[in-house]
Protein backbone atom coordinates (compact mmCIF):
# COMPACT_ATOMS: atom_id res chain seq x y z
CA UNK A 1 0.00 0.00 0.00
CA UNK A 2 1.28 3.32 -1.00
CA UNK A 3 1.95 5.87 1.75
CA UNK A 4 -0.65 8.64 1.81
CA UNK A 5 0.43 11.88 1.01
CA UNK A 6 0.82 14.68 3.29
CA UNK A 7 -2.22 17.08 3.79
CA UNK A 8 -2.52 20.20 5.57
CA UNK A 9 -4.52 22.58 7.46
CA UNK A 10 -3.91 26.18 9.69
CA UNK A 11 -5.37 27.03 12.61
CA UNK A 12 -6.36 30.25 14.10
CA UNK A 13 -6.64 30.44 17.74
CA UNK A 14 -4.07 28.70 19.92
CA UNK A 15 -5.51 28.54 23.85
CA UNK A 16 -6.94 25.42 25.66
CA UNK A 17 -9.03 23.57 22.58
CA UNK A 18 -6.05 23.63 20.31
CA UNK A 19 -3.95 21.80 22.09
CA UNK A 20 -6.36 18.59 22.53
CA UNK A 21 -6.46 19.21 18.43
CA UNK A 22 -2.83 18.69 18.08
CA UNK A 23 -2.63 15.78 20.43
CA UNK A 24 -5.11 14.14 18.09
CA UNK A 25 -3.40 15.46 14.85
CA UNK A 26 -0.25 13.29 16.31
CA UNK A 27 -2.50 9.97 15.49
CA UNK A 28 -3.07 11.43 11.91
CA UNK A 29 0.86 11.47 10.55
CA UNK A 30 -0.55 12.43 7.27
CA UNK A 31 -1.62 15.63 7.72
CA UNK A 32 0.79 18.30 8.88
CA UNK A 33 -0.48 22.10 10.55
CA UNK A 34 1.74 24.38 8.44
CA UNK A 35 0.67 27.96 10.20
CA UNK A 36 -0.94 29.03 13.45
CA UNK A 37 -2.45 32.41 14.37
CA UNK A 38 -3.82 33.33 18.16
CA UNK A 39 -4.47 37.56 19.02
CA UNK A 40 -2.00 36.89 22.09
CA UNK A 41 1.30 37.20 20.70
CA UNK A 42 2.28 35.58 23.97
CA UNK A 43 0.21 32.37 23.56
CA UNK A 44 0.97 32.50 19.77
CA UNK A 45 4.65 32.16 20.55
CA UNK A 46 4.08 29.82 23.47
CA UNK A 47 1.72 27.37 21.80
CA UNK A 48 4.20 27.73 18.51
CA UNK A 49 7.09 26.68 20.29
CA UNK A 50 5.51 24.13 22.19
CA UNK A 51 4.14 21.84 18.83
CA UNK A 52 6.95 23.28 17.27
CA UNK A 53 4.87 24.91 14.23
CA UNK A 54 5.54 28.66 12.66
CA UNK A 55 3.02 31.19 13.47
CA UNK A 56 1.82 34.03 12.03
CA UNK A 57 1.96 37.45 12.95
CA UNK A 58 -1.69 38.30 11.47
CA UNK A 59 -4.69 36.75 9.99
CA UNK A 60 -3.91 38.67 6.88
CA UNK A 61 -0.76 37.14 6.58
CA UNK A 62 -1.82 33.39 6.83
CA UNK A 63 -4.61 33.79 4.99
CA UNK A 64 -2.36 35.61 2.35
CA UNK A 65 0.46 32.56 2.68
CA UNK A 66 -2.10 29.74 1.94
CA UNK A 67 -2.55 28.76 -1.55
CA UNK A 68 -6.78 28.92 -2.52
CA UNK A 69 -8.90 26.04 -1.08
CA UNK A 70 -6.68 25.28 2.45
CA UNK A 71 -8.42 24.08 5.16
CA UNK A 72 -8.46 26.44 8.20
CA UNK A 73 -9.35 25.41 11.69
CA UNK A 74 -11.14 28.25 13.66
CA UNK A 75 -10.57 27.81 17.26
CA UNK A 76 -11.23 31.16 18.30
CA UNK A 77 -13.94 31.58 21.60
CA UNK A 78 -17.20 31.53 20.80
CA UNK A 79 -17.28 35.67 19.87
CA UNK A 80 -14.88 35.58 17.11
CA UNK A 81 -16.08 32.62 15.22
CA UNK A 82 -18.06 34.36 12.77
CA UNK A 83 -15.90 37.06 12.34
CA UNK A 84 -12.68 34.52 11.88
CA UNK A 85 -15.07 31.94 9.33
CA UNK A 86 -16.13 34.98 7.41
CA UNK A 87 -12.61 36.34 6.55
CA UNK A 88 -11.26 32.91 6.06
CA UNK A 89 -13.98 32.06 3.22
CA UNK A 90 -13.67 35.27 1.45
CA UNK A 91 -10.17 34.34 0.83
CA UNK A 92 -11.80 31.29 -0.54
CA UNK A 93 -10.92 29.00 1.90
CA UNK A 94 -12.76 26.09 3.50
CA UNK A 95 -13.50 26.03 7.50
CA UNK A 96 -13.65 23.72 10.16
CA UNK A 97 -15.24 25.72 13.18
CA UNK A 98 -15.28 24.93 17.12
CA UNK A 99 -18.96 25.20 17.84
CA UNK A 100 -21.25 27.26 17.51
CA UNK A 101 -21.08 28.03 14.10
CA UNK A 102 -22.10 31.49 15.41
CA UNK A 103 -23.96 33.05 18.24
CA UNK A 104 -26.54 34.67 16.08
CA UNK A 105 -28.78 32.77 13.97
CA UNK A 106 -28.31 34.87 11.11
CA UNK A 107 -24.87 35.27 11.13
CA UNK A 108 -24.66 31.39 11.18
CA UNK A 109 -26.73 31.87 8.06
CA UNK A 110 -24.27 34.40 6.33
CA UNK A 111 -21.47 31.89 6.69
CA UNK A 112 -23.81 29.38 5.10
CA UNK A 113 -24.50 31.34 2.37
CA UNK A 114 -20.94 32.58 1.41
CA UNK A 115 -19.54 29.30 1.64
CA UNK A 116 -22.27 27.91 -1.11
CA UNK A 117 -21.75 30.93 -2.73
CA UNK A 118 -18.10 30.17 -3.24
CA UNK A 119 -18.57 26.31 -3.38
CA UNK A 120 -16.47 25.91 0.06
CA UNK A 121 -16.74 23.15 2.75
CA UNK A 122 -17.59 24.72 6.32
CA UNK A 123 -18.54 22.30 8.99
CA UNK A 124 -18.67 22.72 12.78
CA UNK A 125 -17.58 20.77 15.64
CA UNK A 126 -18.21 18.41 17.46
CA UNK A 127 -17.15 15.81 15.30
CA UNK A 128 -17.52 12.92 17.98
CA UNK A 129 -20.65 11.52 15.72
CA UNK A 130 -17.41 10.01 13.40
CA UNK A 131 -16.10 8.31 16.63
CA UNK A 132 -16.48 4.62 17.33
CA UNK A 133 -19.19 4.57 19.79
CA UNK A 134 -21.61 6.87 17.98
CA UNK A 135 -21.17 4.82 14.95
CA UNK A 136 -21.15 1.66 16.48
CA UNK A 137 -24.53 3.11 18.19
CA UNK A 138 -25.84 3.86 14.76
CA UNK A 139 -25.07 0.31 13.57
CA UNK A 140 -26.96 -0.90 16.00
CA UNK A 141 -29.88 0.92 15.29
CA UNK A 142 -29.79 0.17 11.49
CA UNK A 143 -29.34 -3.42 12.51
CA UNK A 144 -32.45 -3.02 15.14
CA UNK A 145 -30.54 -4.46 18.27
CA UNK A 146 -33.31 -3.18 20.03
CA UNK A 147 -36.29 -2.99 17.52
CA UNK A 148 -37.79 0.15 16.63
CA UNK A 149 -36.90 3.22 18.90
CA UNK A 150 -39.39 4.84 20.58
CA UNK A 151 -37.54 7.50 22.61
CA UNK A 152 -34.34 8.43 23.91
CA UNK A 153 -32.72 10.03 26.42
CA UNK A 154 -29.20 12.16 26.41
CA UNK A 155 -27.69 13.96 29.12
CA UNK A 156 -24.71 15.87 29.36
CA UNK A 157 -24.82 17.34 33.21
CA UNK A 158 -20.75 17.99 34.22
CA UNK A 159 -21.40 18.41 37.67
CA UNK A 160 -21.56 21.77 40.06
CA UNK A 161 -18.65 23.31 37.87
CA UNK A 162 -18.23 26.60 39.79
CA UNK A 163 -16.82 24.93 42.65
CA UNK A 164 -14.54 22.64 40.72
CA UNK A 165 -11.04 23.51 40.91
CA UNK A 166 -11.02 25.03 37.64
CA UNK A 167 -8.47 27.50 37.45
CA UNK A 168 -5.91 24.86 38.22
CA UNK A 169 -7.08 23.18 34.42
CA UNK A 170 -4.18 24.08 32.10
CA UNK A 171 -3.51 22.27 28.21
CA UNK A 172 -0.27 21.04 27.72
CA UNK A 173 1.04 24.45 26.30
CA UNK A 174 -0.33 26.22 29.80
CA UNK A 175 -3.33 27.61 28.34
CA UNK A 176 -6.13 28.27 31.06
CA UNK A 177 -9.49 26.49 30.89
CA UNK A 178 -12.02 29.02 29.07
CA UNK A 179 -14.32 29.23 31.71
CA UNK A 180 -14.62 33.39 31.05
CA UNK A 181 -16.28 30.92 27.68
CA UNK A 182 -17.84 28.19 29.75
CA UNK A 183 -19.61 30.71 32.27
CA UNK A 184 -20.89 33.77 30.41
CA UNK A 185 -21.86 31.89 26.94
CA UNK A 186 -23.00 28.72 28.48
CA UNK A 187 -23.07 25.16 29.02
CA UNK A 188 -25.91 24.78 26.30
CA UNK A 189 -23.83 26.31 23.26
CA UNK A 190 -20.63 24.60 25.06
CA UNK A 191 -22.03 21.14 25.44
CA UNK A 192 -24.94 19.90 23.78
CA UNK A 193 -24.05 19.25 20.44
CA UNK A 194 -21.97 16.17 21.80
CA UNK A 195 -24.65 14.24 21.67
CA UNK A 196 -27.64 16.90 19.22
CA UNK A 197 -24.58 15.82 16.40
CA UNK A 198 -25.05 11.98 17.09
CA UNK A 199 -29.03 12.96 17.46
CA UNK A 200 -29.01 14.49 14.16
CA UNK A 201 -26.33 12.67 12.31
CA UNK A 202 -28.69 9.32 12.86
CA UNK A 203 -32.08 10.70 12.98
CA UNK A 204 -32.06 13.73 10.68
CA UNK A 205 -33.69 16.84 11.24
CA UNK A 206 -35.13 18.41 14.47
CA UNK A 207 -38.74 19.56 13.58
CA UNK A 208 -39.96 21.42 16.38
CA UNK A 209 -38.25 22.26 20.00
CA UNK A 210 -40.35 22.71 23.02
CA UNK A 211 -37.14 23.74 25.28
CA UNK A 212 -36.62 25.76 28.54
CA UNK A 213 -33.63 27.16 30.36
CA UNK A 214 -32.54 28.88 33.19
CA UNK A 215 -29.56 30.35 35.09
CA UNK A 216 -29.55 28.24 38.32
CA UNK A 217 -25.97 29.86 40.02
CA UNK A 218 -26.24 33.53 39.42
CA UNK A 219 -23.35 34.02 41.33
CA UNK A 220 -20.79 32.24 39.20
CA UNK A 221 -17.78 33.74 38.09
CA UNK A 222 -17.24 35.35 34.42
CA UNK A 223 -20.91 36.54 33.71
CA UNK A 224 -24.57 36.10 33.00
CA UNK A 225 -26.09 32.85 30.93
CA UNK A 226 -28.19 29.97 31.17
CA UNK A 227 -26.27 27.06 33.09
CA UNK A 228 -28.97 24.70 32.68
CA UNK A 229 -31.35 23.70 29.89
CA UNK A 230 -34.03 20.67 29.17
CA UNK A 231 -35.26 20.25 25.62
CA UNK A 232 -37.86 17.72 24.58
CA UNK A 233 -37.16 17.14 20.62
CA UNK A 234 -39.20 16.14 17.76
CA UNK A 235 -37.85 14.46 14.66
CA UNK A 236 -39.28 15.09 11.02
CA UNK A 237 -39.32 11.11 11.02
CA UNK A 238 -41.80 11.00 13.96
CA UNK A 239 -39.11 10.11 16.83
CA UNK A 240 -39.06 12.01 20.28
CA UNK A 241 -36.10 12.74 22.20
CA UNK A 242 -35.03 14.54 25.45
CA UNK A 243 -31.72 16.43 26.35
CA UNK A 244 -30.63 18.04 29.19
CA UNK A 245 -27.23 20.14 29.65
CA UNK A 246 -26.22 21.51 32.93
CA UNK A 247 -23.17 22.01 34.74
CA UNK A 248 -25.14 22.40 38.18
CA UNK A 249 -26.87 18.65 38.55
CA UNK A 250 -24.54 15.82 38.75
CA UNK A 251 -22.06 14.25 36.49
CA UNK A 252 -24.20 12.10 33.96
CA UNK A 253 -23.17 11.74 30.49
CA UNK A 254 -25.71 9.33 29.28
CA UNK A 255 -27.38 8.57 26.05
CA UNK A 256 -30.22 6.03 26.02
CA UNK A 257 -32.36 4.64 23.54
CA UNK A 258 -35.44 2.81 24.83
CA UNK A 259 -36.35 0.23 21.91
CA UNK A 260 -39.05 -2.63 21.50
CA UNK A 261 -36.81 -5.59 23.36
CA UNK A 262 -34.68 -3.10 25.03
CA UNK A 263 -32.53 -0.43 25.79
CA UNK A 264 -28.96 1.09 23.71
CA UNK A 265 -27.15 3.19 25.61
CA UNK A 266 -23.42 4.51 26.31
CA UNK A 267 -22.47 6.54 29.29
CA UNK A 268 -20.20 8.54 27.82
CA UNK A 269 -20.09 11.33 25.30
CA UNK A 270 -17.13 12.40 25.27
CA UNK A 271 -14.79 8.98 24.81
CA UNK A 272 -14.90 7.89 21.31
CA UNK A 273 -14.69 4.35 22.54
CA UNK A 274 -16.86 4.23 25.22
CA UNK A 275 -19.37 0.93 25.15
CA UNK A 276 -21.95 0.54 23.48
CA UNK A 277 -24.47 -2.01 24.86
CA UNK A 278 -27.76 -3.57 24.82
CA UNK A 279 -30.06 -3.63 27.89
CA UNK A 280 -32.54 -6.68 26.88
CA UNK A 281 -35.77 -6.10 28.90
CA UNK A 282 -37.47 -8.71 30.54
CA UNK A 283 -40.65 -10.03 32.53
CA UNK A 284 -39.21 -10.83 36.23
CA UNK A 285 -41.47 -11.72 38.47
CA UNK A 286 -44.36 -9.08 38.58
CA UNK A 287 -41.79 -6.58 37.03
CA UNK A 288 -40.90 -5.44 34.10
CA UNK A 289 -36.87 -4.61 33.70
CA UNK A 290 -33.57 -4.17 31.81
CA UNK A 291 -31.03 -6.47 32.53
CA UNK A 292 -28.35 -5.22 34.37
CA UNK A 293 -25.44 -6.48 32.56
CA UNK A 294 -25.49 -5.37 28.78
CA UNK A 295 -24.72 -6.97 26.04
CA UNK A 296 -21.67 -5.09 24.39
CA UNK A 297 -22.02 -4.26 20.77
CA UNK A 298 -19.06 -4.14 18.64
CA UNK A 299 -17.85 -3.03 15.27
CA UNK A 300 -15.28 -5.95 13.81
CA UNK A 301 -12.28 -4.80 12.55
CA UNK A 302 -10.14 -1.50 13.24
CA UNK A 303 -12.34 2.05 12.92
CA UNK A 304 -9.89 5.12 13.42
CA UNK A 305 -6.93 6.18 15.37
CA UNK A 306 -7.68 6.57 18.94
CA UNK A 307 -6.65 9.42 21.64
CA UNK A 308 -5.76 8.19 24.86
CA UNK A 309 -7.41 10.13 27.92
CA UNK A 310 -6.94 13.59 29.25
CA UNK A 311 -8.83 15.59 31.25
CA UNK A 312 -12.54 15.33 30.59
CA UNK A 313 -12.01 13.57 27.32
CA UNK A 314 -10.89 10.50 25.52
CA UNK A 315 -11.92 12.09 21.83
CA UNK A 316 -10.01 12.62 18.51
CA UNK A 317 -10.45 16.17 17.98
CA UNK A 318 -8.93 15.43 14.39
CA UNK A 319 -11.49 13.15 12.48
CA UNK A 320 -13.77 15.99 11.93
CA UNK A 321 -10.77 18.20 9.93
CA UNK A 322 -9.59 14.31 8.55
CA UNK A 323 -13.23 14.11 7.07
CA UNK A 324 -13.06 17.14 5.34
CA UNK A 325 -9.84 16.73 4.10
CA UNK A 326 -10.84 13.12 2.92
CA UNK A 327 -14.03 14.47 1.65
CA UNK A 328 -12.11 17.24 -0.93
CA UNK A 329 -9.78 14.14 -2.16
CA UNK A 330 -12.03 12.37 -3.06
CA UNK A 331 -14.35 14.90 -4.54
CA UNK A 332 -17.45 14.08 -2.47
CA UNK A 333 -19.84 15.51 -0.04
CA UNK A 334 -18.71 15.66 3.44
CA UNK A 335 -20.05 13.81 6.11
CA UNK A 336 -20.25 16.61 8.27
CA UNK A 337 -22.05 19.81 5.63
CA UNK A 338 -22.74 23.18 6.09
CA UNK A 339 -26.74 21.68 6.31
CA UNK A 340 -25.41 19.97 9.53
CA UNK A 341 -23.44 22.27 10.97
CA UNK A 342 -26.31 25.39 10.13
CA UNK A 343 -29.33 23.14 11.75
CA UNK A 344 -27.20 22.50 14.85
CA UNK A 345 -26.55 25.98 15.29
CA UNK A 346 -30.18 26.49 15.31
CA UNK A 347 -31.19 23.98 17.24
CA UNK A 348 -28.78 24.76 19.86
CA UNK A 349 -29.65 28.15 20.15
CA UNK A 350 -33.18 27.59 20.63
CA UNK A 351 -32.95 25.19 23.28
CA UNK A 352 -30.11 28.43 25.02
CA UNK A 353 -32.63 30.89 24.70
CA UNK A 354 -35.75 29.52 25.26
CA UNK A 355 -35.57 31.02 28.89
CA UNK A 356 -38.48 30.31 30.90
CA UNK A 357 -41.35 30.37 28.38
CA UNK A 358 -41.56 26.78 27.31
CA UNK A 359 -42.71 28.03 23.90
CA UNK A 360 -42.49 26.01 21.25
CA UNK A 361 -40.25 26.55 18.32
CA UNK A 362 -40.45 25.16 14.88
CA UNK A 363 -36.67 24.51 12.78
CA UNK A 364 -36.17 26.37 9.89
CA UNK A 365 -33.11 24.41 8.75
CA UNK A 366 -33.02 21.37 7.71
CA UNK A 367 -30.45 18.39 6.77
CA UNK A 368 -30.37 14.44 6.14
CA UNK A 369 -28.68 11.95 8.64
CA UNK A 370 -24.66 11.23 7.25
CA UNK A 371 -24.01 8.35 5.80
CA UNK A 372 -22.19 5.54 7.77
CA UNK A 373 -18.48 5.66 8.60
CA UNK A 374 -17.02 3.11 5.78
CA UNK A 375 -15.57 0.84 8.47
CA UNK A 376 -18.97 0.77 10.58
CA UNK A 377 -20.88 -0.22 7.48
Amino acid sequence: MSKRAIRSVSIIGCGFVADLYMRSFAKHPDIAVTQVYDHDPVRLATFAHHWNLHATDSIARLLNNLPAGSLILNLTNPHAHFEVSQACLDAGHHVYSEKPLALKMQDAQALYDLAKGKNLLLASAPCSILGESAQTLAKAIRDNVCGQVRLIYADLDDGFIPQAPYRNWVSESGALWPAQDEFSVGCTIEHAGYYLVWLVGIFGSVRRIVAASAETIPEKPGGSAPDFATATLFFDNGLTARLTCSITASHDHRIRMFGDTGVLQVRNAWDNTAPVRFHRRIAFRRRLVEHPIGRRIRIAGPTHPKVKRWGAAAMNFALGPAEMLDALNEQRPCRLSADLALHLNEVTLAIQNAGNSGAAQDMKTHCEPIPAMVWST
